[in-house]
């Protein structure tokens, strides 16, 4: 991937290497998921191992609360993850439906 990336800014035409940026961009986007889950599903492997968080992360190169993010299945910043707020009341909403309606 870094030979890539000096391949693309070594293109003296910037509009060349925008064109360039934006297929590299595209191309790290769609192989970022697909590597994202392999390495949860190592972890998930590495803990039904009984392998310790902090020696997973210690592994992997992380803090122990990332390996804990994947283990839960998050990714990403922190600003695209529900709340707890919302997630309770996602939780209660579905509750209130298996309940005879009465408030």
């Amino acid at each position: 991937m870094v030979d890539a990336v000096n391949a693309v800014r070594a293109i003296e035409d910037p509009h060349r290497r925008a064109r360039a940026i934006t297929q590299l961009l595209k191309e790290q986007s769609d192989a970022e998921s697909g590597l994202r889950d392999e390495r949860r599903e190592i972890v998930l492997q590495m803990r039904e191992e009984q392998i310790s968080f902090r020696k997973i992360a210690a592994l992997l190169g992380v803090s122990p609360g990332t390996v804990q993010d994947i283990v839960k299945g998050h990714s990403g910043p922190w600003t695209r993850r529900p709340k707890k707020a919302d997630y309770r009341e996602s939780s209660s909403d579905s509750s209130d439906s298996s309940s005879t309606g009465d408030k």
